[in-house]
């Protein structure tokens, strides 16, 4: 029997504004296309099982009549044996349509899922600031597997219900027309309590549904490091309980009106698809009496009549379900739409044994308004209409800054908190484009290098390094997969980590947890330094690198970056007195602008921003 759930009327307010469109299901069939000849194949079963499932009402008449009436026991045999062999074929003939609706399915939602990674992957910085994670993995999830059920579930429902419901009408009105237009006529009494308790069931379940993801955030929010950590600093532990326990209850009460109205309506069923096969045998059997209709065609149009309720069922919510469909895929097809304004040009080269030199020529930029994302559905709720028209007015984040970094230098980016200094970092990998002007390596504006080699030559460490809930080695390895353990504890011993590591049990072997919770922080900063060290840059980025280690730890790494500096260039955001006298140069930002540079004795002479922002570092520190 069809699952309960497919038969419930569907929620025609999901797809109130769908339309089918033709481009739509064009594009829908071209990602369907490579397996087109398997669609074809589990079609044909569909059809195949169709048609078998009308066997044993017609040879169980033929035997009433025929075999029964002349005793002959050959034909009843054979009439027997049929019906056997045929539901074993319909048996084997599922069994190969599930296959092939599986394959088909699984296979469609192996391409959507790597062509939707791999194309999140490739969109701006920016779309991932200004996206929800959690709705954007429900793309990845939920549509997905929307799409995939479209292909197999939705299109096999709607042609195994057409084609049962076309071949069990054609047998019934070659037995009889008069009672095939009366089993018609019920249908309006059939429907009509399906949608009548539908609805509340439907109602139900949506009820259910919501109080399911309740349930479902509230667990994934509390049970995460940071958020269990919360709920046990200010002891709410017992009214967390007591919020989930009121859920689960919720959830529980509607379990069970379900299975009431369940049950209602599988009694429902059971009458009607009653009351309509004694109106068949009755005026059947009149007409059998009269002698205008045999024995055997009324038994067969018995078994036929019980056919026919079912498959015009589930086409009343035909349109709803591929229109549901549709929504699934044009939500999926929303996000590979979305457009990546940092692609690699046509020409682009590859950045060839870098040497290091940067250059800033009059370079401008702002991050992108609110108007300006890539998928408007996926963005952050919050900025509209008059923020909005703020964000449009919005001063530049960085306004006209020149300058260049020869190989091997090391240069300091100094400003009050705000004054654009990541921002200016982030431009020299490419994870944004500038607004005017251009940066430059190694005398290649950076959109004409291939991305992946322009980031090969760089190092980043950032001052809230990302771990993965993997082990150490594994982490290491992210910057050179191929890396032997003597590489390994070489980068960790230039970053002061080694010694800690030596002394886990499992070494680096040990998984870091969640974000590295299992670290602390100076901890996760130096493996993010070792991690740094093993790619081997040209170009090293440090951003706050060492601001989660102690003094000593500090001298220690200040001291194997020296080593691993020697030969590369460097742009170090810092506001620690020995990383930034230390500095060949010094870049001094103010409000997005470059306002002093120079040398750390030049720029104390100068009395200006430098002067007093050292002033105060001087104070801090002592």
């Amino acid at each position: 029997m069809m699952a309960m759930h497919m038969l419930w009327p569907r929620d025609p307010d999901s797809v109130k504004d769908a339309k089918l469109e033709r481009e739509a299901a064009a594009r829908v069939w071209t990602f369907a296309k490579p397996y087109r000849n398997q669609i074809a194949g589990f079609l044909g079963t569909v059809v195949f099982q169709s048609v078998l499932g009308l066997v044993p009402a017609l040879l169980f008449g033929l035997i009433i009549d025929s075999a029964i009436p002349n005793e002959d026991r050959r034909l009843l045999g054979i009439f027997a044996a049929t019906i056997v062999g045929a539901a074993l074929l319909q048996g084997i003939v599922g069994l190969v349509e599930r296959y092939l609706s599986s394959m088909v399915g699984e296979a469609v939602i192996y391409d959507l899922r790597v062509a939707l990674f791999d194309h999140v992957q490739q969109l701006p910085l920016a779309f991932f600031t200004r996206t929800q994670t959690g709705t954007l993995t429900n793309r990845l999830n939920n549509d997905v597997i929307g799409a995939q059920r479209a292909l197999t579930g939705t299109l096999g429902t709607v042609v195994s219900n057409v084609i049962t419901l076309a071949i069990t009408l054609i047998a019934m009105f070659a037995y009889e027309w008069r009672l095939t237009l009366l089993a018609l006529l019920l249908t309006p009494f059939f429907l009509f309590p399906y949608r009548r308790i539908g609805r509340v069931q439907q109602s139900i379940t949506r009820e259910g549904m919501e109080l399911n993801a309740s349930m479902n955030s509230t667990m994934t929010e509390r049970f995460n490091v940071a958020g269990a950590l919360l709920v046990k600093l200010f002891g709410r532990g017992d009214d967390e309980l007591e919020l989930f326990s009121s859920r689960a209850s919720r959830v529980r009460d509607i379990g069970v009106r379900s299975a009431i109205f369940t049950r209602g309506f599988m009694t429902a069923l059971t009458m009607l698809g009653a009351i309509g096969t004694a109106l068949v045998y009755g005026l059947g059997g009149l007409f059998a009496i009269n002698g205008s209709f045999t024995v055997g065609s009324l038994a067969a149009m018995g078994l036929l009549v019980g056919r026919v309720y079912m498959p015009l069922t589930g086409l009343t919510n035909a349109r709803i379900d591929v229109l549901t469909a549709f929504v699934s895929f044009d939500r999926v097809f929303e996000v590979l739409d979305a457009p990546s304004p940092l692609q690699d040009s046509a020409d682009a080269v590859a950045l060839d044994a870098p040497k290091g030199t940067i250059e800033f020529d009059h370079v401008s930029f702002r991050y992108p308004r609110s108007d300006e994302l890539v998928v408007p559905g996926l963005e952050t709720p919050g900025a509209t209409g008059d923020d909005q028209q703020r964000e449009k007015d919005i001063a530049l984040v960085l306004d006209d800054i020149s300058f260049t970094v020869e190989p091997g230098q090391l240069v300091a980016l100094v400003g009050p908190s705000g004054a654009g200094k990541t921002t200016l970092t982030s431009l020299i990998p490419r994870l944004y484009d500038t607004t005017d002007g251009s940066v430059r390596v190694d005398g290649f504006d950076v959109r004409d290098l291939k991305q992946a080699s322009l980031r090969e030559a760089i190092g980043v460490v950032v001052q809230d390094p990302h771990l993965f809930h993997e082990s150490i080695g594994d982490n290491l390895r992210y910057a050179k997969p191929d890396a032997t353990e003597d590489e390994l504890l070489e980068a960790c011993q230039a970053a002061q980590i080694r010694d800690v590591i030596e002394q886990l049990p499992a070494g680096l072997n040990t998984i870091v947890g969640e974000r590295g919770y299992r670290m602390s922080g100076g901890e996760k900063q130096r493996l993010s330094i070792a991690r740094m060290l093993l790619k081997d840059p040209a170009i090293i980025v440090l951003d706050e690198a060492t601001s989660h280690l102690d003094s000593e730890n500090e001298s220690l790494v200040q001291e194997a970056l020296g080593k691993a500096l020697a030969g590369r260039t460097a742009i170090v955001i810092a506001h620690r007195l020995s990383t930034i006298t230390q500095a060949d140069q010094i870049l001094v930002l103010d409000e997005g602008r470059l306002v002093e540079r120079g040398s750390h004795g030049d720029l104390l002479e100068n009395g200006g921003l430098y002067a007093d922002l050292y002033s105060l570092l001087v104070r801090d520190e002592s």
